[in-house]
């Protein structure tokens, strides 16, 4: 199978910022508690016109601008997320409209919770070694503010809105991005109610369990994926983790010996964006010149399901 490559990054984020102090007048905690067990200092919410789509819209269109692709080009268009606005139409078809993207293609949503950006990956390069188009769409999206339960000090402080968007070229000969996923169904440790549920459908989550799980599931997948590899953490250019928790991302790097110059953080601005948090830091390293053609990244996901993945993604 041929392999795809990252062409093109964007992101799209809510003007309106909540930061600790703003949370300290919600619920009993403080600006000290906060960073100090997650590392995040502000969040961004939508508001008024700054919504899911818009967020998804501004994204995708920095990707196609910066990859230099128009949305006739483009073969299929995946929106990782939990959080769209409606289910029936789906983001993606939503976004295709938008965009002008073209009707003869696959667009859907896909749920993986925040792995859901590397699940939809892996399921672009096996749609467009299938499609005489060589080019996809992927974002990672959520309005987790909606969800989120804002009398409840254990879950509100962490998750914030964003869209993170990356356009990526099929070609011959590539190599595959070699994508290591996996999941273990379990409604206990992080839950979000859908439709038809007898009430608000608000994320309830054990954040003790979770870290536990994540901070054994990062390496492990760093792991795997360097294995199917063939490769060592010398040969990736960076590694970049989805932003759940700052200590879960510095644990894993210690334990899989990854340089501190080698990973990233942008935690302590977005909080937890979900699906959105991995194509967030690659829009942030990608504008910041920090990755650039050739450069090779390894990323990592771990979310509700439960769900885990990774991936070795050059850059064209």
């Amino acid at each position: 199978m041929n392999g795809i490559k990252i062409r093109g990054t964007g992101r799209g984020v809510p003007g309106k910022i909540v930061t600790n102090r703003d949370l300290e007048r919600i619920v009993e905690t403080s600006d000290e508690w906060i960073t100090a067990r997650t590392g995040i200092k502000t969040r961004h919410q939508c508001a008024g016109e700054e919504t899911f789509s818009a967020m998804a819209a501004a994204s995708a269109r920095g990707a196609l601008v910066e990859a230099g692709i128009s949305p006739e080009e483009i073969g299929a268009c995946i929106v990782a997320t939990a959080t769209a606005e409606t289910l029936v139409p789906s983001a993606a078809c939503a976004l295709q409209r938008e965009l002008g993207l073209p009707q003869d293609i696959p667009c859907f949503d896909l749920n993986a919770a925040c792995t859901g950006f590397l699940f939809a990956l892996h399921t672009m390069e096996c749609l467009l070694n299938a499609s005489p188009r060589k080019f996809g769409l992927v974002v990672g999206a959520e309005n987790l503010s909606r969800v989120v339960d804002w009398t409840d000090r254990g879950t509100c402080i962490l998750f914030g809105d964003g869209a993170g968007a990356a356009v990526v070229e099929c070609q011959e000969g590539w190599p595959s991005i070699c994508a290591v996923l996996g999941c273990c169904g379990n409604d206990e440790l992080l839950h979000l109610s859908g439709v038809e549920s007898g009430g608000h459908s608000y994320l309830a989550m054990e954040g003790t369990r979770v870290f536990k799980f994540a901070v054994e599931a990062v390496p492990w997948c760093v792991e795997q994926v360097l294995g199917k590899t063939g490769r060592t953490v010398e040969d990736v250019d960076f590694f970049v983790f989805h932003q759940a928790n700052a200590r879960i991302i510095d644990l894993a790097a210690r334990k899989c010996r990854i340089p501190p110059e080698k990973y990233y953080k942008n935690i302590q601005e977005y909080g937890n964006t979900s699906a959105a948090s991995i194509p967030l830091v690659l829009s942030e390293l990608r504008e910041q010149g920090r990755v650039s053609p050739g450069s090779r990244v390894l990323a990592v996901g771990f979310g509700g399901g439960l769900t885990w993945g990774g991936c070795l993604i050059e850059f064209a």
